[in-house]
């Protein structure tokens, strides 16, 4: 078992909240996450940010797509996961090549200033585990970090949400419906698409927006 995966395991035994799932993402799911993060050194120089990386199985994919004229922020509130990230900031040979662009916020997205957007925003966040209000804030937050034309990317388990709709009464009922508008709010402002992650554990959509003018 690696030190990321026991990571991991531990902060979902602890807290399910923090982590959504009881491995980390897939190299399939962070391939589709990180598309629109292509390795070009021609391109302009990007922001980018990665909401909630964990033990950083998305963050890998990263690191290697960084442009050298690029910048990536991390924002992650877990304490055992901010230390592990660090350390691999510090000992592996490909974040090290990049740590002078790279900064790690221990913090909450919603405490990032919205006067600094980014070009492209990858997030692991499981909405489907939040309150209605959570959800709608970080949807909100995000949205309004992304300028017009920039790519939000972040993924939810496959039918996952509709099955707990189904056999879910009352209040978690309530929540899952509340959640299911939200997003479909969120889609119905910006160019939607989706990728379809079956080999990942469990298999995963990945919902990729495009910002357009309001």
């Amino acid at each position: 078992m690696s030190s990321g995966y026991g990571v991991f395991l531990s902060e979902f035994w602890n807290n399910f909240h923090t982590p959504g799932a009881i491995a980390p993402s897939s190299r399939w799911l962070a391939d589709a996450l990180t598309k629109h993060v292509p390795s070009s050194k021609e391109a302009a120089p990007r922001r980018i940010l990665e909401v909630g990386p964990g033990t950083g199985a998305v963050t890998a994919a990263l690191v290697r797509r960084l442009a050298p004229q690029d910048s990536l922020t991390l924002v992650e509130l877990n304490d055992r996961f901010v230390e592990h990230l660090r350390g691999r900031f510090a000992r592996e040979p490909e974040f090290q090549a990049v740590h002078a662009r790279a900064e790690i916020v221990h913090d909450r997205l919603e405490n990032l200033p919205v006067n600094q957007p980014f070009d492209v925003i990858v997030s692991g966040l499981p909405l489907n585990n939040f309150s209605v209000d959570a959800v709608q804030q970080i949807l909100a937050t995000l949205e309004r970090l992304l300028p017009v034309g920039g790519r939000l990317s972040f993924f939810e388990y496959i039918a996952v949400r509709a099955a707990r709709g189904a056999v879910s009464l009352g209040a978690e009922r309530r929540r899952i419906t509340g959640i299911t508008r939200a997003l479909r709010a969120t889609f119905a402002r910006h160019d939607h698409g989706r990728d379809w992650i079956w080999p990942n554990l469990p298999p995963a959509w990945v919902h990729h927006l495009c910002k357009v003018a309001g």
